[in-house]
């Protein structure tokens, strides 16, 4: 199905759709290679109508790789704060710095270099480069894994490895010779926008002319579903330990280490709470951690949440007295101010505690 005539066709109507619909969207204006990859990097995984405010946010305070490189992590990761997946944000502050002590501060813009840059892979180098660049290169990324394997008509899973292959040479095979950053902006705007995952607006789409899976009425088999996800529950316990110093409070907080969940994060200790634990063993575990003793009284609903493969049910407690002197600890931990606390990047459930606290 897939000549010349049918390639050719697929580009016209693509680049047409796109000229009359595409949304307004910050990174579209004044397009950089530094502009693009914080937008391409912001968006993984992340819906556009999310990303806007951080991307605005964050451009007005890093505008330059050098600014961002010159930035403290914690300061990067608290702009970052609520957008999730915070490995993204720890590469792109890494990989800035690389750019700036190793390439002079310059965005590379070939492709191999692009590709070695931290947190960087084959779609995000390639869609830096066609969009920033116009750079002749192809993209496969949810929206148009979906939209190509609708294409070709493919039943089996996209995901599977020499489906991949497949989709990544049609992918290859579609891109013009011109307007390639467009093309490919179509391409993820008519995934997003319309070739939806379940009821799909075949009757807007601009290549429903072309697609087999439309002809042939296999929209809620293609593509085919993965592998449901298995989630892991888990039970936690958060401890609210305070001191009061000339008057004021300040609550105990640490810094979440390199093999922790969100890693350079703050957050209140917090301890594994399964269904046979109770506040002696919480007790028992803060002490031995930071020579802190307690008496606790639970402080609220439990809070639930989902992260990664996990589905977690977080108890909070606080501490009534608290006695003993702080030891030293294997990550950097304070004690901190309700204000200071609102300065200090934390995970959504830290966030949510310190709301609690506020009030």
């Amino acid at each position: 199905m897939w000549d010349k005539k049918a390639s050719a066709a697929l580009r016209r109507k693509l680049l047409k759709w796109f000229d009359e619909h595409q949304r307004d969207l910050p990174w579209r204006s004044n397009k950089t290679l530094y502009r693009i990859w914080i937008s391409e990097i912001m968006l993984q995984q992340t819906q556009v109508a999310t990303v806007i405010d951080y991307y605005t946010r964050f451009m007005k305070r890093f505008p330059t790789v050098k600014t961002l490189a010159a930035a403290d992590e914690s300061e990067v990761l608290k702009l970052w704060e609520g957008l999730g997946y915070y490995r993204r944000a720890r590469q792109l502050h890494a990989a800035a710095i690389e750019i700036v002590d190793n390439r002079g501060g310059v965005f590379p813009e070939a492709f191999d270099e692009v590709l070695s840059l931290p947190g960087i892979g084959r779609y995000t180098a390639g869609a830096i480069l066609s969009i920033a660049t116009d750079q002749r290169l192809p993209i496969l990324e949810g929206n148009t894994i979906r939209l190509y394997a609708r294409l070709l008509g493919m039943k089996s899973d996209p995901r599977m490895t020499p489906n991949q292959k497949v989709l990544w040479e049609f992918a290859e095979s579609i891109v013009p010779r011109r307007r390639c950053g467009d093309f490919n902006q179509a391409l993820m705007e008519v995934g997003n926008q319309i070739c939806k995952p379940k009821q799909p607006l075949c009757e807007q789409c601009p290549i429903v002319s072309l697609c087999p899976t439309a002809m042939h009425g296999w929209q809620d088999v293609i593509p085919a579903k993965g592998k449901k996800v298995i989630y892991e529950d888990l039970r936690e316990a958060v401890l609210l330990i305070s001191k009061t110093t000339r008057g004021q409070k300040n609550w105990l907080v640490r810094v979440c280490g390199p093999d922790e969940r969100w890693t350079g994060l703050w957050d209140f200790p917090r301890y594994t709470f399964d269904a046979e634990s109770t506040e002696e063993d919480l007790a028992a575990q803060l002490k031995q951690k930071t020579g802190l003793s307690v008496s606790l009284e639970s402080y609220g609903r439990p809070i639930k949440h989902a992260v990664t493969r996990y589905r977690i049910e977080l108890h909070c407690f606080e501490a009534v007295k608290a006695t003993g002197r702080l030891k030293k600890q294997t990550t950097e931990t304070k004690w901190a101010t309700l204000a200071q606390l609102r300065e200090l990047p934390m995970s959504v459930t830290g966030r949510k505690i310190v709301g609690r606290l506020e009030k």
